[in-house]
């Protein structure tokens, strides 16, 4: 039998450990991503890159043509909206679990963001979708929903804060308020996601509505912000270690008296954390799932360049040299490692699997990363390969969505509840241990 062209992006033993948890139309849609990948994605990636203008201002200006090309074709291959499983949901989804859609992730991400973004399947406009379509009204799906699902817009998520210590997101300051039909919404947020792109037309604000109610978890609301409305600003693109990410970005933003209709609240007042709760725990995973691709990617790099000829030092392979064969094999047996932890059921119920992979597939795809650069000298830090971008879009995994040590903490809290079970096992099983040891006449030498 023909192996799977999906080992070529994974692992044979990776595939042949979930093959059979996947359907035929998960096979043979994970088939066309692969083909698709190879013949349009990885070809126009360098192109993409040339396309986006070096100018300040034009650069945030720009809908980059070949990927705009790319998104028509991938629709019309049925290759769009996979990260939304039918179900979750069931209006709007494909029939993918979410373990199909796990590899498909990663594949894509040998392209980096480009590779996800083709077939309608990127951040934010993932998490906004399914916020949208677990929580809006009829209206907001109409008006917002749809055309995200067709591809014809793009949005942003305003949650982080300038000046507050948003990791707790009961910090943050923004002001809504019901004033007649109307919200008010006033704000000062940054590091906002999706902001920058000119196809951007709505903002999700999320903001205190009641800062006086007794339960800190019920003073937050989530309001459909559109981006064009009136008061809202955008101050200046974010840089994460000298990259810009434009055309989508990361933006400080000011919300000055932005008035939009009471219809724009979503779900309804007070139900901001249980809105967020239900769009944090997908989208990491998605950020997991694509980490783990650009590690594999990475990987991929460095054996091309520690088996190149042209490459040889002091007459030998670099792969003949210290400890490069070591590193090869630590990074291989990582990214199978974290491959596990992927949850392939509805990420909702494995709130600790998903806190776990938070902290540690972001952290090993870095390190797998850094491996690669060092393998590739002073060009590793440069323009002139993918791997310092990588590495930098990795390091803020480690920061958004909340910090590493949020979850180690909520992790290692979620263990310690387990230790009065453990306490009464143990106790009942030396109960057990005297009985047997009394009965035989012996004394413990432990």
């Amino acid at each position: 039998m023909t192996p799977h062209p999906v080992i070529t992006y994974t692992s044979e033993a990776s595939w042949s450990l979930i093959e059979d948890k996947f359907t035929p139309y998960g096979k043979d849609t994970l088939a066309k991503v692969i083909k698709f990948l190879e013949e349009e994605i990885l070809p126009a990636v360098k192109v993409a890159h040339a396309q986006l203008p070096d100018d300040p201002v034009k650069r945030w200006q720009t809908v980059i043509p070949i990927i705009a090309e790319l998104k028509e074709k991938a629709k019309k291959q049925g290759l769009w909206n996979l990260f939304l499983s039918k179900a979750h949901y069931p209006e709007f989804g494909v029939p993918l679990s979410n373990l199909e859609y796990a590899v498909m992730a990663e594949v894509l991400a040998h392209a980096g963001p480009i590779g996800p973004e083709v077939m309608n399947c990127s951040a934010p406009d993932t998490g906004n979708m399914e916020v949208l379509a677990r929580y809006g009204s009829p209206e907001q799906q109409k008006k917002w929903l749809v055309p995200l699902l067709n591809g014809e817009i793009r949005s942003a998520f305003a949650m982080t804060e300038r000046f507050v210590a948003s990791s707790d997101a009961r910090n943050i300051r923004t002001s809504i308020r019901q004033e007649g039909n109307e919200i008010v919404i006033n704000g000062h947020k940054w590091w906002i996601s999706g902001a920058g792109d000119p196809r951007t037309k709505l903002h999700l604000v999320m903001g205190k509505s009641d800062p006086n109610n007794q339960n800190p978890y019920a003073q937050q609301s989530v309001v459909i912000v559109p981006a064009d409305a009136p008061g809202v600003r955008i101050i200046r693109p974010m840089k994460v270690l000298g990259y810009d990410d434009a055309p989508e970005g990361h933006n400080e933003i000011f919300y000055e008296n932005v008035r939009v209709p009471l219809g724009n609240l979503i779900l309804g007042w007070g139900r901001g954390f249980e809105i967020i709760q239900g769009r944090l725990g997908p989208g990491r995973i998605h950020h997991c799932m694509r980490a783990i691709g650009i590690a594999q990617s990475a990987l991929d790099l460095m054996l091309q360049r520690v088996t190149d000829p042209s490459r040889k030092t002091f007459g030998k392979y670099l792969h003949e040299h210290g400890t490069v064969v070591a590193d090869i094999a630590k990074s291989r047996a990582e990214i199978e490692g974290a491959r596990l932890l992927i949850d392939k059921y509805k990420a909702k119920g494995a709130l600790k699997e998903i806190g776990i992979a938070k902290f540690v597939v972001p952290s090993m795809a870095l390190a797998v990363v850094d491996r690669a650069m060092q393998a590739f000298g002073a060009e590793g830090l440069s323009q002139d390969t993918e791997l310092a971008a990588r590495w930098s879009s990795l390091r803020i995994l480690r920061i958004a969505d909340g910090p590493d040590a949020v979850h180690i903490q909520q992790v290692g809290q979620r263990e310690l509840r387990r230790a009065p079970e453990l306490v009464k096992r143990a106790q009942q099983l030396k109960k057990k241990e005297n009985e047997l040891m009394t009965k035989n006449g012996l004394k413990s030498h432990l």
